[in-house]
């Protein structure tokens, strides 16, 4: 379980770290060109999902982020036996929902700085990437049906 705990708290303290960061230097909707046209770090504020799903629907989404929470710890993590590696992905998933409902809860949206321009992406932050990393790890194990994903109790 401290497979689980470790990554998750580390994930959860990068992405207060640059979030208090990027709030104590920009104001919303300022940002700071990093590469000309293509990436910069813009301060703003999400109060929906990813794309800005459910925007405005901030007391649905805390709902849901426990919600989720819940069922990753119940049905995939508790009593069962996972390789250090599936751990470790659990553990940056949670630190990455986590990240983004400590926004929710303290300001009544998710703050997003990272700005990829050249591609007309919407802005997001680490624990966006965190989220998005550890479901794409968690897909290709269930496709691949990795054998080594839950070690075997014999």
């Amino acid at each position: 379980m401290k497979k689980i705990i470790l990554p998750m708290i580390i994930c959860i303290i990068i992405d207060r770290i640059i979030k208090l960061v990027c709030l104590s230097n920009l104001d919303i909707g300022d940002g700071i060109s990093i590469i000309d046209n293509i990436f910069s770090i813009t301060l703003v504020t999400n109060t929906g999902a990813a794309f800005s799903l459910f925007s405005s629907n901030t007391l649905f989404l805390i709902i849901l982020s426990f919600i989720v929470i819940g069922i990753i710890y119940f049905f995939f993590i508790k009593d069962q036996k996972l390789s250090n590696f599936m751990q470790i992905t659990y553990g940056i998933l949670l630190g990455g929902i986590i990240g983004n409902l400590i926004d929710r809860i303290i300001y009544g949206y998710v703050i997003d700085y990272l700005n990829f321009s050249f591609i007309n992406f919407p802005v997001f932050n680490f624990a966006d990437i965190c989220i998005v990393i550890s479901i794409i790890i968690l897909i290709i194990n269930i496709l691949k049906g990795d054998k080594h994903a839950v070690q075997s109790s014999k």
